[in-house]
């Protein structure tokens, strides 16, 4: 059976007192090699365990696009928080269509599992970030594993949400930068869960945030920032239906409705440092 804790070590750079680096393992859940980052901050020379946040990406994206764009370093540094960002899906799969749209197959994990021929060969994303992920971090990095948070931008913030939500006792806190909030209702939903999880609507319920709240809402307050001026607000975004469904649940959500701001990266580094103290204070016992 593969060791998939064995590590390959792609890079690793000195950056404010700690360290970033990019690996790869072997995943049985992703039918291949899956690569992902992690920010080790400067107080693992002192601490054997570190709150760990794992931050995922949203569409087109990789382990590369928050390490490099987000400018969260600094304040993880400052925090003493391990920072893990996966990539978004599989590759390399050989499966016909897997690269011919941004918004299905590589690059389009939705972290979900899919239960659909071929893409259940190895889209199993879900799997990946909540199983195989910690073993390999628990393994390899000074994590505190009883201290997790989750957030994650996008596609990466419905993913976020939708985990805390079935795991709240492992992942603690929560928020979300411009979420995909009801993808049952939605065009990028719709697409991807038809050809991942089929044509039972049902099925799909048990990854939309919207859906899981009003099941089990969670003791967690989840932080969620959203543009006003982002382009995919109405169509894929709404995040007025999660405010609807968390009234309707009882569970507490801080929406923040920003102006002028839209859904780049631009949007996610002027926010990150909130939402990285946000976790802190959430995980600081």
């Amino acid at each position: 059976m593969t060791d998939i804790t064995a590590l390959t070590t792609r890079s690793a750079n000195r950056c404010f007192g700690g360290t970033q680096g990019f690996f790869s393992h072997e995943s049985e859940a992703c039918n291949g090699t899956m690569n992902f980052a992690v920010y080790t901050p400067p107080q693992a020379e002192k601490l054997d365990r570190l709150p760990v946040i794992t931050y995922l990406s949203g569409l087109t994206c990789t382990e590369e696009n928050f390490v490099i764009k987000a400018g969260a370093q600094r304040v993880a540094a400052e925090l003493g928080l391990l920072l893990v960002a996966p990539d978004t899906s599989p590759r390399n799969q050989g499966i016909a269509g897997e690269d011919d749209s941004y918004d299905l197959g590589t690059g389009a994990g939705f972290y979900l599992d899919a239960t659909q021929e071929p893409w259940s060969r190895a889209y199993r994303m879900y799997s990946y970030v909540t199983e195989e992920l910690p073993r390999v971090i628990a393994a390899n990095f000074p994590a505190a594993m009883d201290r997790q948070g989750i957030l994650g931008h996008s596609m990466g913030g419905h993913g976020a949400i939708t985990i805390h939500l079935k795991h709240p006792e492992t992942y603690r806190s929560v928020s979300a930068l411009a979420p995909i909030c009801a993808p049952t209702q939605g065009p990028w939903g719709e697409k991807v869960f038809s050809a991942y999880l089929g044509d039972d609507r049902e099925a799909w319920k048990d990854y939309d945030s919207c859906e899981l709240v009003r099941r089990r809402p969670s003791a967690a307050e989840i932080l969620v920032d959203q543009g006003s001026k982002d382009e995919f607000l109405e169509g894929n975004l709404m995040p007025d239906k999660l405010a609807e469904a968390c009234a309707d649940a009882g569970q507490e959500l801080k929406l923040r409705m920003q102006p002028g701001y839209d859904h780049s990266y631009y949007f996610v580094q002027t926010f990150i440092e909130d939402h990285l103290r946000y976790h802190a204070a959430a995980l600081s016992t």
